[in-house]
C-alpha cells in the first residue's frame, strides 16, 4: 500500500482531496517548522512553500532537518531537501528572505489556501497576522516556551488575531544607566553585549538600549556616540599585540575618569573604581594555574575575568579579520552558542560590575540573561507541530469557530478553549481594509490626502475631515495637522514600498491602506 493509500483512509476522500490541492505557506523552518514541514509531506499536501533564515549549530539538538554540515545554510532550501526524502512527489518552494520585503504583498498571499505560522520574532508574525486579514485567508498561529505551547486560528471577522490582546514589549533600559549608572547585574550585561560586543565586532545596533528624548537621556547619547567614536578608532588597532589592553583601558579606565569628573552625579551613589590594566597584568602573571577551562557555574575572580576578556577579544578580532579577508563588510553576530562571545560577554559584564560594586555572575547566569533563554523542547515541538496540522483538517473541513485553541500545559497535559471573537477595539482585525494603487515615485502624502482620504464617500473616499487625520506607518507618524513636512514628499522618498500598511486615523473606525505598485 502506498502513503497516499493510507493517507485517503484515514482522511476520506473529500479531505484528501481538499488536502492534496490546497496550497501552504509555511513561515518558519525552526524547532516548529521541522516537525510541522515533516508532518505536512506526510499527510497528503502537495503543494508547500517555506521561508526564513540561516541554520546554527545550536538548531541541531531539536530541529531535527538538519545537521552539523547544513551550519550557516538557509534553513527553507535544507529544510526542503530533507522533507523531500519523506516524500519525493511533493512540490515545495523555498525560499530565504524576509517575509516583510515588498513582493510578498496581499496579492502573493491571496495566492494560498492557508498560512501556518511558526515563527519566534513578534514583528513578522504581527506582520503575517496583518497580511493574512488583508487578504482574507485562514492563518493558523503556534508557538512553544519550554514545556508550554499553544496553537490556534485566525480568521477575519469570527476568531480573535494575534493582535487581539496585547503582547508583552521586549524589554529596554535607558541610555543613561547602562551607560553611566549601572546598579544590577543585568545593567552590565546589556552594555557588554548591546554595546561593547556591538561596536568592536558588529553592527553596533544598540537594540536593547532605550532611547528616550528626555534632556539627560539625550546627554548621554550624546557621549555614547562620542564613546562610540572612540571605539571606532581603536578598532583599527584589531590584529596588532596591544589590542586588548586598548579596549580595556579605554572602557574601564578612560570613561571610568570621565564619568568620575561628573561630581554631581556620585553625590547619592557609590562612586565607580577605575581599572588598572597593567597592574592586573602584573598580578595573574605571578599565578600558577591558569584560566584556560573554567566551570559555567562559577563567578570568576577578577583576575580571571581580567584574563578570559584579553584572550577572547583576540580571539574574535582573529576570527573577525579572516572573515573579513573574504567578505570586507563581514561582522560577528552575538550568539549565546558561541563560545567566544558569551566568555567576552561575561567577561566584560563582570569586570564592569566590578567597577560599580555590582554582584558579579557566572557565564552560566549570564548567558540567560543575555540570550533570554528558554529551553527550547524538541518534544513540545513536536506536540504543537501535530496539532497545527490537525487544525489545518480542521479548516480544510470549514470549521473555523469550532476549531478550538489548543493549549499544552504543565504536566504535558492539553487543554483545549474555546475561539475567542475578535477583540472590538482591535486597531488590527477590526480596522477597514483597502488596497490603493499608486506611483511610488510620483504619489505624495497629499496626493493620498486628497484623492482618497477627503474625498466624499459617495465618490469612492474615505469621507474624513483634513484636520481629523493622522497616517502612520508602524509607530512612525508620517502625517498630521500639526506635522505635515512630509505631506509633499514622495512615497519612494518616505521610504514606502510595495506591500507597507497606512494606517489612517480620523474616522469613527480606523482604516488601513494596503500599497501596491500601479
Amino acid at each position: 500500500m502506498t502513503r497516499d493509500s493510507y493517507n485517503k483512509r484515514v482522511l476520506g476522500k473529500e479531505l484528501y482531496e481538499k488536502v492534496s490541492n490546497s496550497r501552504v505557506l509555511l513561515v518558519g523552518a525552526g524547532g516548529i517548522g521541522c516537525e510541522l514541514l515533516k508532518n505536512l509531506v506526510l499527510s497528503g499536501f502537495n503543494n508547500i512553500e517555506i521561508d526564513l533564515d540561516t541554520i546554527d549549530i545550536s538548531n541541531l539538538n531539536r530541529q531535527f532537518l538538519f545537521q552539523r554540515q547544513h551550519v550557516k545554510q538557509a534553513k527553507a532550501h535544507i529544510a526542503k531537501e530533507s522533507a523531500l526524502k519523506f516524500n519525493p512527489s511533493v512540490n515545495i518552494v523555498s525560499r530565504m528572505d524576509d517575509i516583510k520585503s515588498p513582493q510578498y504583498n496581499v496579492q502573493w498571499f491571496k495566492q494560498f489556501t492557508l498560512v501556518l505560522n511558526a515563527l519566534d520574532n513578534l514583528g513578522a508574525r504581527r506582520h503575517v497576522n496583518a497580511m493574512c486579514l488583508a487578504a482574507d485567508i485562514p492563518l493558523i498561529e503556534s508557538g512553544t516556551q519550554g514545556y508550554l505551547g499553544q496553537t490556534y486560528v485566525i480568521k477575519k471577522n469570527i476568531t480573535e488575531c494575534f493582535d487581539c490582546q496585547p503582547k508583552p514589549t521586549p524589554t529596554t533600559y535607558p541610555v543613561c544607566t547602562i551607560r553611566s549608572t549601572p546598579s544590577a547585574p543585568i545593567h552590565c550585561v546589556v552594555w557588554a553585549k548591546s554595546f561593547l560586543f556591538s561596536q568592536l565586532f558588529g553592527n553596533a545596533e544598540e537594540d536593547d538600549l532605550q532611547q528616550d528624548e528626555s534632556e539627560e537621556n539625550a546627554e548621554e547619547i550624546a557621549a555614547l556616540a562620542r564613546e562610540t567614536e572612540e571605539l571606532k578608532a581603536i578598532k583599527e588597532a584589531m590584529g596588532s599585540s596591544d589590542y586588548a589592553k586598548k579596549v580595556f583601558e579605554k572602557v574601564y579606565h578612560t570613561d571610568i575618569d570621565r564619568l568620575l569628573s561628573m561630581e554631581s552625579m556620585w553625590k547619592n551613589r557609590d562612586r565607580p573604581i577605575p581599572l588598572d590594566f597593567d597592574q592586573l597584568k602584573t598580578e595573574t602573571d605571578e599565578q600558577v594555574d591558569g584560566v584556560d577551562s573554567l566551570p559555567d557555574q562559577k563567578v570568576w575572580t577578577l583576575k580571571e575575568s581580567f584574563e578570559q576578556f584579553k584572550e577572547s577579544a583576540v580571539r574574535l578580532a582573529d576570527r573577525l579579520l579572516e572573515d573579513q579577508k573574504t567578505r570586507k563588510d563581514a561582522i560577528l553576530a552575538f550568539d549565546k552558542d558561541d563560545d567566544d562571545a558569551m566568555v567576552f560577554v561575561t567577561a566584560a559584564a563582570n569586570l564592569r560590575a566590578h567597577i560599580f560594586g555590582i554582584p558579579e555572575k557566572s557565564l552560566f547566569d549570564i548567558k540567560s540573561m543575555a540570550g533570554n533563554i528558554i529551553p527550547a523542547i524538541a518534544t513540545t515541538n513536536a506536540v504543537i507541530a501535530g496539532l497545527v496540522v490537525m487544525k489545518t483538517f480542521g479548516v480544510l473541513r470549514g470549521e473555523i469557530k469550532d476549531n478550538q485553541r489548543t493549549y499544552l500545559t504543565t504536566g504535558s497535559r492539553l487543554v483545549q478553549e474555546s475561539n475567542s471573537e475578535p477583540n472590538p477595539l482591535c486597531g488590527v482585525c477590526k480596522s477597514r481594509n483597502s488596497t490603493l494603487l499608486v506611483n511610488f515615485e510620483k504619489a505624495t502624502i497629499n496626493d493620498i490626502i486628497n484623492k482618497a482620504l477627503v474625498l466624499p464617500i459617495e465618490q469612492g473616499g474615505a469621507g474624513i475631515e483634513l484636520e481629523d487625520i493622522a497616517i502612520l506607518e508602524g509607530n512612525r507618524m508620517l502625517y498630521d495637522i500639526d506635522e505635515e513636512e512630509n505631506a509633499k514628499l514622495s512615497l519612494k522618498e518616505l521610504s514606502l514600498t510595495e506591500g507597507k500598511i497606512l494606517r489612517i486615523e480620523g474616522s469613527e473606525q480606523d482604516i488601513d491602506l494596503l500599497l501596491e505598485a500601479m
